[in-house]
């Protein structure tokens, strides 16, 4: 039993040591900040600072796993938020028109770069290279070097809105408490409902201690943070949209035949060909979904800010790979999860957030995540070796 137990935990130390490192993590930052990292003001601040990161990692996941990169999502990003402020604040477009239309600008966008990449067999690498210049240029003229805001309050509730409380109770927020049971009943649920599934099929299912263990832990943070959160304003808007967004990848990448075709395709796309899989369609489908998801990050992003500004979404792209790539995902593709780049995109967004509130200069926070980063990879080509 004990080594049966040990080789599971062998074969999955990715996914056991990416929840282990973000306590760890958070432990570490919540020390030396003095106990600043946790209060529920900061918890919030983490949220809205890092919920254009989380969003645009579920698209890039997909992009990686599918065996490509996207360097151009930090411009498109910020191209979008520049084309948002200038048609609501300069042009007078209805705040929901101005958003459809940046959604579809932002489809088009990933539809024009994944055709020459899909179809024409372009690398990912030069097209979006290409991209990243063009759209950081287009951002430049659209805004004509200038800062354009303030946004109405309907446009800034995108990120900085939060969900009334509908118990009427003020503090705590009641909606966030039953938010938090809720999601833990259904966490609880789903997980077990699996387990069944698997037992039913022969399916190789976790050990019972680290089932139980890991699932006591998920939902104690969760409780944790929404009681956090109930105590300060309750669930911030962009919050409900970062896990809607989350459940409907997870289930889209592990429960679909899609998402069996994206992994298939990463993992040998001349295989995956002759199996019947439109390869070139679906790396083109992968690529529009990465330019919407860009384009809701700078929505997002120019209403937290209340302006948008020819900065905007500078060197971004970096943080978006890193985080995909910290949360399991290989560089040959075929191999990641969403749950994992969300992980990975909040243990990144925890360092600078705890390195900021230290003081830390943003050279050195620079050199330590750039550092994260390399370990990750190196653990990951280590796996792999050890494996084979």
């Amino acid at each position: 039993m004990a080594s049966g137990i040990g080789a599971y935990l062998k074969r999955h130390l990715r996914e056991y040591g990416l929840l282990l490192a973000l306590i760890a993590i958070m432990g570490f930052f919540q020390i030396v900040t003095s106990g600043t990292l946790l209060r529920p003001v900061n918890i919030t601040n983490l949220f809205l600072q890092n919920s254009y990161i989380i969003i645009m990692a579920l698209g890039m996941l997909i992009v990686i796993v599918s065996g490509n990169i996207d360097l151009s999502v930090g411009s498109v990003m910020g191209f979008i938020g520049a084309l948002a402020a200038v048609m609501i604040v300069e042009w007078g477009v209805p705040v929901y028109g101005a958003i459809l239309i940046c959604v579809l600008v932002g489809c088009a966008i990933g539809a024009a770069q994944g055709y020459w990449i899909a179809y024409w067999k372009i690398p990912s690498f030069i097209v979006t290279l290409a991209g990243m210049l063009v759209f950081r240029g287009l951002s430049l003229w659209l805004l004509e070097g200038q800062s354009v805001g303030p946004f109405p309050k309907e446009f800034q509730a995108l990120s900085t809105g939060f969900i009334p409380d509908i118990f009427g109770i003020g503090r705590p927020n009641g909606t966030a408490l039953a938010a938090g049971a809720v999601a833990v009943m259904l966490i609880f649920w789903v997980a077990l409902r699996n387990r069944a599934h698997n037992r039913k099929f022969g399916v190789e299912n976790e050990p019972a201690p680290f089932f139980y263990a890991r699932n006591l832990i998920v939902a104690g943070a969760l409780l944790f943070i929404t009681y956090k959160l109930s105590t300060f304003r309750g669930l911030p808007n962009v919050l409900i949209s970062m896990v809607v967004l989350t459940v409907i990848y997870a289930i889209l990448t592990e429960r679909t035949t899609l998402g069996r075709r994206i992994y298939a395709l990463g993992g040998n796309e001349k295989a995956a060909k002759l199996s019947g899989i439109r390869t070139e369609r679906l790396t083109f489908l992968s690529f529009v979904n990465m330019g919407m998801l860009a384009a809701l990050a700078g929505l997002i992003f120019a209403a937290r800010l209340n302006t948008a500004t020819p900065k905007a979404g500078f060197a971004v792209e970096l943080d978006v790979i890193a985080a995909v790539f910290i949360g399991g995902a290989s560089m040959s593709g075929g191999v990641g999860t969403i749950v994992g780049a969300v992980v990975g995109a909040f243990i990144m967004g925890v360092m600078n957030n705890g390195m900021s509130i230290m003081g830390i200069g943003i050279d050195y926070q620079q050199v330590i995540k750039g550092l994260v980063l390399l370990a990750a990879v190196i653990f990951d080509v280590y796996n792999k070796r050890k494996q084979s």
